[in-house]
């Protein structure tokens, strides 16, 4: 009897340590194991993926989808979902562009005034995404599909559907490809936003606001919580995060052009539900979302240093965002 109540003890404890190690893994991921095995392989398949260069490049590359990634996730946490980034990316460009080329001579006043006409057009988009969605309630999906559609036209009509030119080249040299204390300036701005993000999401009011009407909007507002404000304020920081995304771009190719930003969407997504922020709202951590931008920039990179076909990454990135949103239904599901 007492073997029995010994060994029933033992599978007992066997079986909550396996259900711990499981809940453990829904929390935090597979993420930072995968990410570990993915380099490992890389490195013995290519020698140059570890070096110095190519891991420069890798974090150039994963600038733009980290703000965009950012940007995506303050929405989620309100459980929306903004599926206009990547048009706002090639508006901005476009707009950007148009203004520095057509102010006479150049120089500071041309990069001051594309900046603003680009960042002001970003936030534009936001506005209208969050005061239909909060206002009108119509849901995130149809009001920013019909964005991308609005904004897409606008870049296309603006620009002929060609490359827009004559940017300065103060402009590119510093914000596309300068270095600033040995690091590439696309990478000190995204340092100096994720700092900024991780403070607007847990020492502010606003950042706490945007967790709670994502986790229950209805609770939300019965605690005082003004939550179409949040809503709005979570879609204008989205935009005006994406702007900027956008700029960086713009004088990362030297020019504007209403193709950039096509791929955002579907990567920007697929990297925050990655690093484990709901799509059902008020849960994700700014740690892991970052993870997971380096995440589908290494494979993305390590694909490329392959050689492995474009059409091959497409499926590779469409098995990935299947597999984020799997765990983030069992994530929902605990």
């Amino acid at each position: 009897m007492s073997a029995d109540i010994v060994a029933g003890t033992a599978q007992t404890t066997a079986g909550g340590l396996h259900s711990r190690l499981f809940n453990r893994l829904l929390e935090f991921g597979l993420l930072p194991v995968l990410l570990v095995v993915m380099v490992v392989v890389f490195a013995v398949a290519e020698p140059r993926f570890l070096a110095m260069d190519n891991l420069e490049n890798i974090g150039r590359q994963s600038v733009y989808l980290l703000l965009i990634t950012m940007a995506q996730m303050l929405v989620l946490l309100c459980a929306e979902l903004d599926l206009s980034v990547g048009a706002t990316v090639a508006l901005v460009s476009v707009i950007t562009a148009l203004t520095m080329s057509s102010v006479a001579g150049g120089g500071t006043s041309a990069i001051i005034l594309g900046v603003a006409a680009g960042l002001g057009v970003g936030l534009l988009v936001g506005l209208v995404n969050g005061v239909v969605v909060a206002y009108l309630k119509v849901p995130s999906f149809m009001v920013t599909l019909g964005t991308t559609s609005v904004a897409t036209g606008a870049a296309l009509l603006l620009s002929n559907g060609a490359p827009v030119t004559g940017i300065p080249l103060a402009f590119s040299d510093t914000w596309g490809t300068g270095v600033f204390l040995g690091l590439p300036v696309p990478i000190i701005v995204a340092v100096l936003v994720a700092v900024a993000v991780y403070v607007v999401l847990y020492w502010t009011t606003l950042g706490r606001n945007i967790y709670a009407v994502g986790g229950n909007a209805d609770a939300a507002k019965v605690a005082g919580i003004r939550v179409n404000w949040v809503l709005i304020s979570a879609f204008l920081l989205c935009s005006g995060l994406t702007a900027l995304s956008g700029i960086l771009l713009t004088a990362r190719v030297a020019s504007g052009e209403a193709t950039l930003g096509t791929s955002f969407v579907l990567l920007s997504i697929a990297a925050a539900v990655l690093g484990g922020t709901s799509l059902f709202g008020g849960e994700g951590r700014l740690g892991l979302v970052i993870l997971g931008v380096v995440f589908i920039g290494v494979l993305s990179n390590g694909m490329n240093l392959l050689r492995v076909s474009s059409y091959v990454q497409q499926l590779v990135i469409g098995v990935v965002l299947i597999s984020a949103v799997a765990l983030d239904r069992l994530r929902a599901r605990r």
